[in-house]
C-alpha cells in the first residue's frame, strides 16, 4: 500500500456504492477516474472524492498517477440512522437509513 484515503457516515447504502467499486477495483487511476465519469449512479460522486483523496496522498510521496493502480477498495457498513414512520392503525414503523464507510488503497504497477 502506497496511500491510503478513507470516506467515512456517507448518507448511502454499501449495496448501492458496491456495484460501483466492482466497476474499478484492480484497474488503473486514470482509467478507473473515467469510468466512474461515465457511470449513471448517485455513488461515483462519492467514490470519485475519495479516489482523488488518495491520488493526493500518493502524490505528496512524489509519485504519478501513472503508476498507480487500486489495490483494494471496500464499502463497509456505517451506523444506520433510526427514522420512524406513521403506519396503518396508529402505528409506527421503523426505518433505517444507512451509511457507508469506504476505503481505497493505492498501490505501484509492478510490470
Amino acid at each position: 500500500m502506497i496511500a491510503q484515503a478513507k470516506g467515512r457516515y456517507f448518507r448511502v447504502s454499501p449495496t448501492k456504492v458496491r456495484p460501483v467499486i466492482n466497476l474499478i477495483r484492480g484497474k488503473q487511476v486514470l482509467p478507473s477516474l473515467a469510468i466512474l465519469t461515465h457511470v449513471n449512479k448517485g455513488s461515483t460522486k462519492m467514490v470519485a472524492k475519495v479516489l482523488n483523496s488518495a491520488i493526493s496522498n500518493a502524490k505528496q510521496k512524489g509519485l504519478s498517477e501513472d503508476q498507480l493502480y487500486i489495490s483494494k477498495i471496500v464499502a463497509d457498513q456505517g451506523p444506520s440512522w433510526k427514522r420512524f414512520r406513521a403506519a396503518a392503525f396508529g402505528r409506527a414503523t421503523g426505518i433505517l437509513k444507512k451509511t457507508t464507510h469506504l476505503t481505497i488503497e493505492l498501490d505501484l504497477i509492478t510490470k
